[in-house]
C-alpha cells in the first residue's frame, strides 16, 4: 500500500493567511512528491468542495478535502498555523489544517484509512498531541497512527497517544459491538437501553461522515444509549440489518446528501439534520430523538422521485434547485414539441396563421394553409400545458405522487389569473410544501390508507388554489405583466446588457442549473410572444451553441493541446453545438474548468450581445441551425454565433498554451534531494 503521509507532507510553521493559500502550500508538497499531477486542477476541486460546505470544525481544525482526477494516490498533508486560518468554523480560525486528497477512483481500503483520521480528530488527546509535536517526523507518525520515532535525548517529547478503535458498530467500514449502556438517561421504561440507529454522510464521504459518527458515538456512551451507526461514505456502504432497524426506538440522520434507501426507516421517530450538527451537538440530537419517541412523533421517510433518481453525492443545499429543475425537465419536451410545431406552422403558412379558424370546423386536405393551421393549433395546445406541467412536477419532485394534483391545479390557477411562468414556479412550491406539511401531521390509523389518493390531493389542491387565487397570485401576475412589458420595450443598450447576462448564464455550467434558469426564462416568454421575448429566445439559443462549437474548433485548430479523447469528443461537438446541445462541452470543462468555463462565458456573452444588437428573433425554442429559416435576420444571427465561437476557441487555445509553457518550465531538472529518512507507512 502506498504511504499516505511522510514528513515531507508536514508543515509545522504554515505561513499562509487564507484557506486558499493554505491549500496551495500543502498541495505544492503533494505535487513535489508526485501525488498530484495538476496543481491548479486539484485546487479547483478543493475549492468546489469548500463551496459546498465550509470545512472548518470547532476546536481549531480545518479539513479541506476532495476526490480529484488529478490525485494519483490517497494522500494526507498536515499544516500547523501559528496565527490561525479561517475555514468557516463557528468558534474561529483553525490552527491544525489537514489537506486530504483522494483519487477519483480510490479504493475502499485507502478511503477507510482516511476515515480513521477523521474519527481521531474527535478525540481531544489526539488533537493535543498534534499541537505538541516538535518535528515533522513526529507529526507524520501521529497522523499515520504509528508509534512516534524516538525523540532526541536532549529534548524529550511526550509519547503520542494511541487512540483505541471505536467501540460502535460502523456499518461503512467494519464491525464491532454497538455502543450501549444500562440505566441513566438512555434507559427505557422497561429497563432496556434506549436504542438509536444513525446514518451519517457528507458530499465527498471522506471526513465529515466519520467525524459525525464518532461524535454521536461518544455522546451515546455518555448518555447510556445503545447506538448503531451506518456511515454512507466513500469507504463503503454496508446497510444496517433489518433486525437492528426494527429494534431501534428512533433514528438520527446527520447528512448533507440524501440518505440512501431511506424507506428502511419508515415509521421511526426521526431527527433529520446536516452532518455538521452531528459533529457539533450530538448529545442534543440524541435527546431530541428520545423526546420524539416518547411523543410518538414520526416523519415520512419515503424518498421523493428526485432523491431516488439523483446522484447520492448531490448536496442537500441544492434541494430547491433540484425541485425546480424537476419541473423544468418535464416541461421541456412540451416546449420542444409545441414550439417546433408552431415554428413549422409559421414557416408553411406565414405569421397570419394564428388567425386561422379551428381545424375541427374547417380543414381542406389539399390546402397548405389548413395543414399549417393544424400544426399551429396542435402546438398551441402543447404550449397550454407548460405552466401546469411545470407546477405539477415541481410538486412531484418534492412530495411524490400526492403532489401532482395540487401542483397541476396550482398551475392551472396561474394560467387563469395570468400569472404565467413565475406563477407556475410558485404554485408548484406551494403545492409540494403543503403536501409535505400535511404528511408530517399525526394521522389516525384509519385514515392512512386513503391519505395518498384522497386526503393529500384534496387538502393540497384546496390550500394551493386558495393561496394562488387570493394571496400570492395577483402580485405574481402583476410582476409577470411587468416583466412582459419590459421585454416588449427592450432596445438599444438595455437589450445588449440582457444579452450579455443571458450569454454568461448559458455558458457558466453548460446545461446545469444556471443554464436551465436562462433557458426557462426564454421559453417562459414564448408563452406570451412579443418582439422582446423572441429576441431573448434567439440570444439564449445562440449563446448555448457556442461552447461545444468552440471546443470543436479549438481541437481542430490546435489539437496538440488536447488529449486524444478530447480530440474525439471535439468531432462530436460540431454536431452537438449545431443542434443547441450545450452539454457537448462538458467533457472539456470537466477536464480543465479554470480555462474552459471562463472562455466559454466570454464567447457566450459576445454572442448574446451581438444577437440582441442585431435584433435577431426566434419563435422555436430548440433546434440550433436547423431552424435558421425561422429566425429573424438569419445571416446576422450566424455571424453572432461565429464571433462567439471564435472568441471562446481563441481564449481556450491561449490559456492552454500558457499552461503548457508553465508546465514545461516546472518540469526543468531540480537539484537532487538529500537522502531522506525512513518513511512512515500505514499498514493495510
Amino acid at each position: 500500500m502506498s504511504e499516505m503521509i511522510t514528513f515531507e507532507l508536514v508543515d509545522l510553521d504554515l505561513s499562509a493567511e487564507s484557506k486558499e493559500g493554505a491549500a496551495r502550500a500543502l498541495a505544492e508538497r503533494m505535487v513535489a512528491l508526485g501525488r498530484v499531477t495538476d496543481l491548479d486542477g486539484f485546487l479547483a476541486d478543493v475549492a468546489a468542495r469548500e463551496a459546498q460546505m465550509p470545512t472548518g470544525l470547532e476546536g481549531g481544525i480545518g479539513i479541506p478535502h476532495c476526490r480529484s482526477a488529478h490525485v494519483t494516490t490517497p494522500t494526507l498533508a498536515f499544516g500547523r498555523s501559528p496565527s490561525g486560518i479561517d475555514f468557516g468554523a463557528p468558534d474561529g480560525p483553525a490552527d491544525l489544517i489537514f489537506l486530504i486528497a483522494a483519487p477519483a477512483g480510490a479504493d475502499d481500503a485507502h478511503l477507510s484509512i482516511l476515515s480513521t483520521l477523521a474519527r481521531r480528530l474527535m478525540r481531544p488527546d489526539f488533537v493535543a498531541a498534534l499541537r505538541a509535536a516538535a518535528t515533522p517526523e513526529e507529526a507524520a507518525a501521529l497522523v499515520a497512527g504509528e508509534p512516534n520515532p524516538a525523540p532526541p535525548a536532549t529534548n524529550p517529547a511526550p509519547p503520542a497517544p494511541n487512540p483505541a478503535p471505536p467501540a460502535f458498530e460502523e456499518r461503512g467500514s467494519g464491525g464491532g459491538a454497538p455502543v450501549s449502556g444500562r440505566g441513566g438517561v438512555g434507559e427505557s421504561p422497561a429497563g432496556q437501553p434506549f436504542r438509536i440507529v444513525a446514518v451519517t454522510s457528507c458530499p465527498t464521504g471522506i471526513a465529515h461522515t466519520y467525524m459525525a459518527a464518532e461524535a454521536l458515538t461518544q455522546a451515546a456512551q455518555a448518555a447510556g444509549i445503545e447506538l448503531t451507526v451506518e456511515t454512507q461514505g466513500s469507504a463503503g456502504f454496508t446497510k444496517l440489518t433489518p433486525e437492528t432497524i426494527a429494534a431501534a426506538d428512533a433514528a438520527v440522520f446527520a447528512h448533507d446528501v440524501p440518505v440512501r434507501e431511506r424507506a428502511r426507516f419508515a415509521g421511526k421517530p426521526t431527527v433529520d439534520v446536516g452532518v455538521k450538527a452531528g459533529i457539533n451537538r450530538p448529545a442534543e440530537l440524541l435527546q431530541e430523538a428520545r423526546a420524539k419517541a416518547e411523543r410518538g412523533e414520526t416523519a415520512p421517510t419515503t424518498p421523493t422521485p428526485v432523491e431516488e433518481a439523483g446522484d447520492p453525492q448531490d448536496g442537500y443545499g441544492a434541494k430547491l434547485r433540484t425541485w425546480l429543475m424537476s419541473g423544468v425537465s418535464y416541461m421541456v419536451p412540451f416546449v420542444a414539441a409545441g414550439g417546433l410545431l408552431i415554428a413549422l406552422a409559421f414557416a408553411i403558412g406565414g405569421y397570419e396563421i394564428n388567425n386561422a379558424p379551428s381545424v375541427a370546423e374547417h380543414f381542406v386536405w389539399t390546402e397548405a394553409a389548413s395543414w399549417a393551421a393544424l400544426l399551429f393549433q396542435t402546438g398551441g395546445l402543447a404550449f397550454g400545458f407548460l405552466v401546469p406541467v411545470l407546477a405539477g412536477y415541481i410538486a412531484y419532485g418534492m412530495a411524490d405522487r400526492p403532489g401532482l394534483v395540487p401542483g397541476f391545479v396550482g398551475g392551472a390557477v396561474a394560467l387563469t389569473i395570468d400569472a404565467g411562468f413565475l406563477g407556475g414556479l410558485i404554485a408548484g412550491l406551494i403545492a409540494g410544501g403543503t403536501v409535505l406539511a400535511v404528511q408530517r401531521l399525526r394521522i389516525p390509523t384509519a385514515l392512512r390508507g386513503i391519505m395518498p389518493v384522497v386526503v393529500l390531493p384534496l387538502i393540497g389542491s384546496a390550500v394551493t388554489a386558495f393561496l394562488m387565487f387570493l394571496v400570492v397570485g395577483k402580485p405574481v401576475a402583476s410582476l409577470q405583466r411587468a416583466l412582459t412589458d419590459w421585454l416588449s420595450g427592450l432596445s438599444g443598450a438595455n437589450a445588449i446588457i440582457l444579452g450579455v447576462i443571458l450569454g454568461l448564464m448559458m455558458c457558466f455550467d453548460l446545461g446545469g442549473p444556471l443554464n436551465k434558469v436562462a433557458y426557462a426564462f426564454a421559453i417562459g416568454g414564448l408563452a406570451t410572444p412579443n418582439e422582446g421575448s423572441l429576441k431573448v429566445m434567439a440570444a439564449v439559443m445562440a449563446a448555448g451553441m457556442v461552447p461545444p462549437l468552440a471546443m470543436a474548433l479549438a481541437t481542430t485548430v490546435r489539437g496538440r493541446l488536447f488529449s486524444q479523447s478530447e480530440r474525439e469528443n471535439g468531432k462530436a461537438a460540431w454536431f452537438l453545438g449545431a443542434s443547441f446541445i450545450s452539454e457537448g462541452a462538458i467533457p472539456f470543462a470537466a477536464a480543465d474548468p479554470l480555462r474552459v468555463i471562463p472562455a466559454s462565458m466570454m464567447g457566450g456573452a459576445v454572442t448574446g450581445a451581438l444577437s440582441m444588437a442585431f435584433e435577431c428573433t426566434l419563435r422555436a425554442p430548440h433546434g440550433g441551425i436547423f431552424v435558421i429559416p425561422l429566425i429573424g435576420n438569419p445571416l446576422l444571427y450566424l455571424i453572432a454565433i461565429a464571433a462567439g465561437t471564435a472568441t471562446t476557441a481563441g481564449l481556450v487555445i491561449l490559456l492552454k498554451g500558457m499552461r503548457k509553457q508553465a508546465g514545461a518550465a516546472a518540469a526543468a531538472p531540480l537539484p537532487a534531494p538529500a537522502p531522506e529518512p525512513a518513511k512512515v507507512t500505514i499498514a493495510a
